[in-house]
């Protein structure tokens, strides 16, 4: 059941991702360019590509990732394998052996590109929405407060 709405969720990320560079490309072209839409599409683009890294991670974790293959019968040391360890958050499958010693097969680098976009997002979103208080709009020749 978890893992066809995650590969949704990983469709729909890659989708609003690309939606989102399209709309910046447009705002961008057009004369008057309003910074806290283009701050608010921007924490889209960064959060929907969060999500879709965080998906594919999840997936390749849940899906075996490079196993069996990888994992060794023994350890330089000799010792036997124990099994196989799968962790979702921080994404992680390891070959685990009898000594207590792991070998990570995925990578830091797809947790760290998850927190450094997501974390790019909630930047972008709280600069949205600063930027948007900041800026009145004026109506009837008046500013609202």
């Amino acid at each position: 059941m978890l893992l066809p709405l995650v590969g949704v969720l990983l469709l729909g990320g890659v989708a609003t991702a690309g939606a989102s560079i399209v709309t910046v490309v447009l705002m961008v072209n057009t004369a008057p360019l309003a910074l806290p839409r283009l701050c608010g599409v921007l924490a889209l683009f960064f959060g929907s590509s969060a999500a879709a890294v965080y998906c594919y991670g999840w997936l390749s974790v849940t899906l075996g990732g490079p196993f069996p293959a990888l994992c060794d019968d023994r350890t330089g040391s000799g010792a036997a394998s124990a099994g196989v360890v799968q962790e979702y958050w921080p994404l992680r499958s390891a070959c685990v052996y009898a000594d207590g010693a792991t070998v990570e097969h995925v990578s830091v680098s797809v947790n760290v590109l998850v927190c450094l976009t997501a974390g790019l997002a909630v930047v972008l979103a709280c600069a949205g929405v600063v930027l948007r208080r900041r800026v009145r709009p004026v109506r009837d020749g008046r500013a609202n407060s």
